[in-house]
């Protein structure tokens, strides 16, 4: 241990002992304090001061045991690495998808069987909160896409529930699948198949030819080309964006150190949380755009 780390971890031990008795002197006097928000306010510098000093001595700590900082420098690969599961090698980023998948089959099982085990008519706790978000969802894409099936609200409820899950990953320390071309490809791809299926569904196949031959079919070339790059703007804004939060997280952590500590949960709950939750509602409003661009 060199005499800087000795130094620092000192001040901080000292600085939170004296925010700490501070803390309890206000914390006396506000007893007597007539005015509630006044004795608040009092208390709020030495805690928030005790928090401060504790979290540098902590972050000193390990930045002392993990050897600090490794720089800025991350590493990482367009695809994922891949592993042997019985003589075949499959992407890690499907594995954690799969396990995504049960766990999600898991918890619904166990919804149906011990939360709500029977549907009542006036729903109540759980059964009211699944019903409000079924409702939520059905309206959503009713308002969005139109009335085109009454499958097609459930399929966009599973890929948001998926999406975020796979976002909830990130949190174990995995890759997300979402951080891999090949998953959000493939979900891409399952739009790009209900944009062509609804489209001819609602305008039979002559109808949709003739869309994209309007207003002339000189132009339905080049229709065809932007409908073909439909997937691919989907799957790689999705994946450049989820991709993105990972190697912002991995530079936090690398750079930080041992004094990331906290701030890299702090980071997270935008990062692997609200970040996941903003690209999951884009991926689903643009499919369904384009969705119901293509029944127009």
């Amino acid at each position: 241990m060199d005499l800087a780390t000795v130094i620092k971890l000192s001040v901080s031990a000292v600085l939170f002992v004296v925010f700490l008795v501070l803390y309890c002197k206000r914390r006396h006097d506000a007893m007597e304090e007539t005015d509630v928000k006044k004795a608040k306010k009092k208390k709020r510098l030495p805690f928030f001061g005790m928090l401060i000093a504790a979290w540098f001595f902590v972050a000193c700590v390990v930045n002392l045991i993990t050897g600090g900082s490794k720089g800025i420098g991350v590493e990482f690969e367009m695809f994922a690495p891949r592993v042997q599961i019985g003589g075949f090698s499959v992407a890690q980023t499907t594995v954690t998808g799969y396990i995504v998948l049960a766990v999600v089959a898991v918890l619904a099982v166990l919804f149906r069987l011990f939360a709500v085990p029977k549907f009542k008519d006036e729903p109540k706790g759980l059964q009211n909160i699944m019903e409000a978000a079924v409702e939520f969802v059905d309206k959503f894409v009713h308002d969005n896409a139109g009335d085109l099936s009454p499958e097609l609200p459930a399929y966009m409820f599973s890929v948001a529930v998926f999406l975020i899950g796979c976002a909830v990953t990130e949190l174990f320390g995995q890759r997300p699948p979402t951080a891999d071309i090949e998953v959000t490809l493939s979900l891409a791809l399952c739009t790009f198949f209900l944009i062509n299926y609804y489209g001819v569904k609602k305008k039979r196949l002559s109808g949709r030819i003739k869309a994209l031959a309007s207003p002339s079919p000189l132009i339905m070339p080049m229709r065809m080309l932007s409908d073909c790059a439909t997937p691919v703007s989907l799957a790689c804004r999705l994946f450049g964006n989820m991709l993105g939060g990972m190697i912002v997280m991995d530079l936090l952590k690398n750079s930080l150190g041992g004094y990331a500590v906290g701030m890299t949960a702090l980071a997270g709950l935008y990062f692997n949380l609200f970040h996941p939750l903003i690209q999951t509602y884009i991926f689903i409003v643009l499919s369904l755009t384009f969705i119901r661009e293509a029944t127009e």
